[in-house]
């Protein structure tokens, strides 16, 4: 149960686990049960998207979603219970952004900005080549991509519009749209077939 220290938090959910669209969309919605079976309060949930895998040719179309949420876990324990909830749904983390059967994402807790401002500016500074070869050694707030990926701003305009970013003081919707136009069309709502 939440009690009066419960942290506001910002998920995103996205899968790509096979050509089958309604495959990802099953593991998304077998996920948010596990989510909220387990530590979470669910607030709100963006509709649905399909989105091309990134980067390009990483593997088929994917399905996103964001949630907002509330929970009494820190945001390290918080991060742990993700990762066991993606991998007792079949993740494994073979391959830096590959295709995968569910990735969750912490984007925000409670506004935090963790480890300190430094850590997360050489993020956000860092060069797309050399993100895409290092990985984080500690959890890193707000995620430093929020303001790169369509896939994640568009579900998120739909449920958090004015969540402003705490380094770039910047709302959801104005990051969004920043974003080239050619990136904003690739983003599709995601009708899930009966």
């Amino acid at each position: 149960m939440l009690n009066s220290r419960s942290h506001e938090i910002l998920l995103a959910l996205g899968s790509n686990a096979s050509d089958d669209l309604s495959e990802s969309y099953d593991l998304i919605e077998s996920s948010i049960t596990l989510l909220y079976r387990k530590f979470i309060k669910i607030s709100n949930k963006s509709v649905y998207y399909q989105t091309p895998a990134f980067p390009a040719g990483a593997g088929p179309d994917f399905v996103n979603c964001v949630l907002v949420g509330q929970t009494d876990l820190s945001a390290n324990e918080l991060m742990s219970e993700l990762h066991a909830i993606e991998a007792d749904l079949g993740r494994k983390r073979l391959k830096r952004w590959g295709q995968r059967t569910l990735d969750i994402d912490l984007l925000d807790y409670d506004c935090e900005i963790k480890p300190h401002v430094t850590v997360v500016q050489e993020w956000l500074d860092m060069p797309l080549k050399q993100q895409m070869e290092r990985i984080p050694n500690q959890l890193i707030l707000p995620h430093p991509r929020i303001q790169d990926r369509a896939f994640v701003l568009v579900p998120m305009a739909d449920v958090a519009p004015n969540w402003c970013h705490p380094i770039l003081n910047k709302t959801t919707e104005q990051m969004r749209d920043a974003l080239p136009p050619e990136l904003l069309n690739e983003i599709r709502p995601f009708v899930v077939s009966d």
